[in-house]
């Protein structure tokens, strides 16, 4: 490529076209020898002063309602990145086969958002935007920007991991009932999560915060099956299956997530409870998170008294 040729590429090509592939520092290294003024004399002055403000905007989507950057990527998801950016995270999907996935989500959080309770909307994600996004190698890929309402939340995964040999059940009450708060309001909505696992709840530990994330597996319409399953996970009979999925699905899964966090720590009547959330047959489970967590409170009650707070680190 001589001069001439690096100042039409420059004066036409996106930052993403030209920094989106491997080696973007080399890639600008070798076009702003080319049209530095020095190398292409008078002509390269524009063309290196757009070049400049290029790399400055590479990794930058812009959309109607906002300006994004991919500059930090703080995790990879089952099945996108997040980016790091002011409003929460951008959450863009990495194949382009997932979309419908990312489409699920924003629905999701939508009708959440609308036909919610919003004392419990704290407990799910806000979605801030929502919109598809073409790559310089021409794939149209989904994001949504979405933000919870704390700071300094780690996942019931990372919670296992740092109490290899269960948590109190004390301490698993509160997140347990938290979790049955996330799902009685997304099933008063009309919105089954359907992935209830440890990676997809967030606790806040200091102030007993919960979320539930990743609603790209959930459902919406009544008849409709989940779309996919999270590998490594012991689903309810009606998702393997491919059979209907309802509130008594996310209510299989919360159990199965609290009663592997409690491990042999959790007393006799906590399994028990557990366990009848979790029966083989659907219609003998419950379905009414509301419900179900007054009866948990009524047994938390009986084996540990009147609740109060207890103080939650790792």
């Amino acid at each position: 490529m001589n001069s001439d040729e690096a100042i039409a590429l420059v004066e036409r090509a996106t930052a993403e076209e030209l920094f989106g592939g491997g080696d973007a520092h080399g890639r600008y290294r070798t076009l702003a020898k080319l049209v530095h003024p020095d190398a292409a004399g008078p002509r390269g002055t524009k063309a290196f002063a757009r070049l400049a403000e290029l790399w400055r905007d590479r990794g930058t989507i812009r959309t109607p309602r906002g300006t994004y950057s991919t500059d930090v990527l703080e995790y990879r998801g089952d099945l996108a990145n997040l980016y790091r950016v002011p409003e929460g995270h951008l959450k863009l999907v990495r194949d382009p086969s997932c979309n419908d996935l990312m489409a699920r989500e924003a629905a999701a959080l939508r009708r959440m958002a609308e036909h919610g309770d919003p004392r419990y909307l704290p407990y799910v994600p806000r979605l801030v935007d929502a919109f598809r996004h073409k790559s310089a190698a021409g794939a149209t890929r989904r994001a949504n920007v979405i933000a919870v309402s704390a700071a300094g939340l780690c996942s019931l995964r990372t919670v296992q991991e740092k109490r290899p040999h269960g948590l109190d059940p004390r301490d698993a009450a509160w997140m347990w009932r938290r979790l049955l708060v996330a799902l009685g309001l997304a099933h008063r909505a009309g919105v089954v999560h359907g992935a209830v696992v440890p990676q997809h709840v967030l606790i806040e530990p200091s102030d007993h915060g919960v979320i539930l994330v990743d609603w790209c597996y959930s459902v919406s319409t009544p008849g409709e099956r989940i779309p996919a399953i999270v590998p490594g996970f012991d689903y309810p009979s009606e998702v393997l299956s491919r059979g209907t999925p309802g509130a008594y699905t996310d209510i299989a899964m919360a159990a199965s997530v609290m009663a592997g966090l409690m491990g042999d720590r959790a007393p006799k009547a906590l399994r028990r409870f557990a366990d009848g959330c979790r029966l083989a047959s659907p219609r003998q489970r419950p379905d009414d998170a509301w419900k179900l967590l007054g009866e948990l409170d009524e047994l938390l009650h009986r084996l540990y008294g009147p609740r109060k707070f207890r103080p939650f680190s790792l």
